[in-house]
């Protein structure tokens, strides 16, 4: 059912998340602040999804309620596995109950616990819901997955600015290079969503042009060799 859908990017660092997302041309007269991919649960943690946007704001508006209310009641910040598991329950009910038909999406959360560990959950529309340290839904995101298998490394999860390039790289393996096709944000420890600036997502995309040039000259100097 996702195969089709815009492509999400999750990737996990030691002291960083960061997400993508395909962005998907919009009517000019349209808001682009109404097609958002990636919402804020609570100050930590936040989710992207893949699927149907009525169902994603049913399910945000009730997770963020879940994350004020867990706050409420027990004074700490949800953790990222029970957000995710009670997304995951709630997705499960609506599988066997009449008149009544499931969730149609997927999603990625990714945030920080309090003792500072960094998540990344996926749910699925059936209920069941696994922790990651990369991962990819929608269209192509078998081949994404590839990618990520073959570039996450330990050492890439200790530099910030390598996990965000991973992330973006892998949506450019499906996604035209530009970006106005890419939505990126980042968690970091400590601090609140942010979203890259389009001039910044530019900048990255050129050194991985170079980095991707530099790649392919070395495998063509190794085959003449």
């Amino acid at each position: 059912m996702l195969a089709c859908l815009i492509l999400q990017v999750g990737v996990r660092g030691k002291n960083i998340v960061a997400l993508g997302v395909e962005r998907r041309a919009i009517a000019k007269l349209q808001d682009p602040r109404t097609l958002k991919k990636i919402w804020e649960l609570d100050e930590h943690v936040c989710l992207a999804f893949a699927g149907l946007s009525a169902d994603a704001r049913l399910i945000i508006d009730w997770a963020q309620r879940e994350c004020q209310s867990y706050r409420l009641s027990v004074e700490d910040p949800v953790t990222i596995e029970y957000i995710a598991r009670q997304i995951a329950k709630l997705k499960q009910t609506y599988t066997q109950s009449a008149g009544a038909r499931p969730f149609g999406l997927s999603s990625l959360i990714v945030g920080f616990d309090s003792d500072g560990t960094a998540h990344l959950f996926q749910t699925e529309p059936s209920g069941s819901y696994n922790e990651w340290k990369a991962n990819a839904l929608g269209r192509s995101a078998k081949t994404v997955q590839e990618f990520l298998e073959k570039h996450y490394t330990d050492e890439v999860t200790e530099d910030d600015e390598a996990i965000i390039k991973l992330a973006l790289r892998a949506l450019l393996e499906v996604v035209q290079s530009g970006s106005k096709n890419v939505e990126l944000a980042v968690m970091r420890r400590g601090a609140p969503l942010q979203y890259i600036p389009a001039e910044e997502i530019d900048k990255y995309i050129v050194e991985i042009e170079k980095l991707k040039e530099a790649e392919a000259e070395a495998k063509k100097q190794k085959r003449s060799s």
